[in-house]
């Protein structure tokens, strides 16, 4: 790569001044959708740092600074970033096993990984994730979502990571079964008081924060009422002061797989959530390679200020678009609104119930799930149904990446035996055709179409072995669309073993940009003779012929 291409690649990965050339006409419906955006983002902050096993401090510092860091660097001018429920699912057990300072060094090196990623050009890996395995895996961290919110419902008392089992299904159960009854009224009602607000409030209009309202009316109603409600530990009143996490490097080794899982969501997270805002908006293209280097830099400044990793945000970045957001303005107004609240609001927001905050994710886990989207994919085929089942059931009983993976692999393993099975060879004896001529019953030839690649090749090759009472084979590859090196080791090997059986092989219609791999492979050099490579059938068939007369004058 020459300096100058570098130095261009180079600076598409970076902030210009283009990024904010539609913010003069704009500006208006940034500030109103950023101030919108940062009231919703508000509660949905507090509370995923909380089921994150950390801090309701943390969850907001990650929301103020990786959502302007995002804001800035990143590719989308729509996107909305911050602390997101799958990430919180993936902290839990890193938390649990690791403690949570261990959370600030997982999250500097997770976000040096995924800037890389970025500068690597990755950020297109996205696409080759199927649609039933993105919706499977949204529909686990949506089930893992609603349990994590139990224990703000059963119990009063704040339970640390590792209390109870870090399975979200075999967790609700325990804490259900061991719930403290004389609790159960008021958080339930709390739950139900948010849970309310934000059902009925879009109907009234669509501008009103139904979570907010809601978050509202229970810290005022448990400030009257005599509760036992347990509520958001204080919060400071600024952001702490920047400093560079301690890496100890004899716990690196263990917290690197830890690192890589949350550099691997943060990136599929966020491209995904880009690419569905690029589809909502016509200000909605984004540049996936920016996008991950933005969302790296997010979290490294996140964990720079003692905050958690960070993606962008499907549900805040529908809010931003809906409220007409068109630049990057209302992204960094997101982040401003939530740092004025923390400057002049800590005190009152220190004493939301932490039921309220589970009020505010149960109904946002219930909304990720689209019931006309899981109908639609159970009655597509049964191949993306069981890809769509099984990552959804492995997101919420093991690992997310692990869903993720184990989902695309399923989905692969369809996808090419729905592949091979356009592979066929058709076999057709040239003394059955109109222009037989004697002699001709020692001829046959053979019809390839299709791909022929690893998971095709060795069935069509026994097909082709099974030739017998033949002289001359004719192997007719112009239909042939697609060959790897595994389709053509095995033409190798097939035209290897019919000449061993004393039958001549010739090939006609090798295309252009399969030759080069049949002559390195060496289908080529198994011929008998260079001579017996074709362009015309008719040729081919003259050459057999040949073959056939002085056989039978021998």
């Amino acid at each position: 790569m020459s300096p100058a291409s570098l130095l261009r690649r180079t600076r598409s990965l970076l902030p210009s001044v283009a990024d904010y050339r539609e913010t003069r006409r704009s500006w208006p419906k940034d500030l109103l959708a950023g101030a919108t955006v940062g009231i919703v983002a508000l509660p949905l902050a507090l509370g995923f740092g909380v089921s994150s096993g950390l801090t309701a401090e943390q969850g907001l510092i990650t929301a103020i600074v990786a959502g302007f860091f995002a804001a800035v660097f990143g590719g989308s001018h729509l996107q909305i970033s911050g602390p997101t429920g799958a990430m919180a699912v993936v902290l839990v057990p890193i938390v649990a096993s690791h403690g949570a300072e261990a959370v600030i060094t997982v999250t500097l090196i997770a976000g040096l990984i995924v800037v890389a990623a970025g500068l690597l050009r990755l950020g297109r890996t996205v696409s080759f994730i199927p649609w039933p395995v993105i919706e499977g895996f949204t529909i686990g961290i949506a089930a893992i979502i609603f349990l994590q919110q139990i224990p703000f419902v059963t119990t009063p008392r704040y339970l640390a990571p590792g209390e109870v089992s870090m399975n979200a299904f075999a967790a609700a159960v325990q804490l259900i079964s061991d719930a403290d009854w004389s609790y159960l009224p008021y958080s339930l009602g709390a739950v139900a008081i948010v849970a309310v607000c934000m059902v009925v409030s879009p109907k009234i209009h669509s501008a009103i924060p139904g979570s907010l309202v809601g978050i509202i009316i229970v810290t005022v109603l448990s400030g009257i009422i005599p509760n036992p409600l347990a509520t958001i530990e204080a919060i400071p009143q600024s952001l702490p002061a920047p400093s560079i996490p301690v890496i100890d490097p004899a716990v690196l080794p263990a917290l690197l797989p830890a690192a890589g899982t949350i550099a691997a969501l943060a990136a599929i997270e966020s491209l995904l959530s880009a690419r569905v805002a690029s589809s909502m908006s016509d200000a909605g293209a984004y540049q996936p390679d920016r996008e991950l280097v933005g969302q790296g830099v997010a979290s490294i400044g996140s964990s720079l200020f003692g905050g958690m990793p960070a993606t962008g945000a499907i549900a805040r970045t529908s809010v931003n678009i809906r409220a007409g957001g068109r630049t990057r303005l209302a992204s960094i107004t997101h982040a401003a609104v939530l740092l004025l609240i923390v400057l002049v609001a800590a005190a009152p927001v220190s004493q939301i119930p932490l039921a309220a905050l589970g009020g505010v994710l149960f109904v946002t886990a219930v909304r990720m799930i689209d019931l006309e989207t899981m109908r639609s994919i159970l009655r597509s085929t049964k191949s993306d149904a069981f890809g769509f089942v099984i990552t959804a059931l492995i997101t919420v009983s093991f690992d997310l990446i692990v869903a993720v993976g184990i989902g695309v692999v399923v989905a692969a393993f369809f996808a090419l035996r729905k592949l091979s099975a356009t592979t066929s060879v058709r076999i057709e004896r040239l003394s059955e055709t109109e222009a037989a001529q004697p002699g001709d019953e020692k001829i046959a030839i053979v019809h390839f179409r299709g791909p022929l690649f690893f998971a095709s090749a060795d069935r069509i090759s026994d097909e082709v072995m099974e030739l017998n009472g033949v002289s001359v084979v004719v192997l007719r590859m112009s239909q042939l669309e697609l060959v790897d090196a595994t389709g053509a080791h095995i033409l190798t090997e097939m035209v290897t073993a019919l000449e061993r059986r004393g039958i001549t092989v010739l090939i006609k219609g090798v295309r252009d940009s399969q030759a080069g791999l049949f002559e390195q492979v060496g289908v080529l050099a198994a011929l008998r003779h260079h001579r017996h490579l074709f362009d015309e059938l008719p040729a081919a068939l003259d050459h057999a012929r040949s073959h056939v007369e002085r056989a039978h004058q021998s």
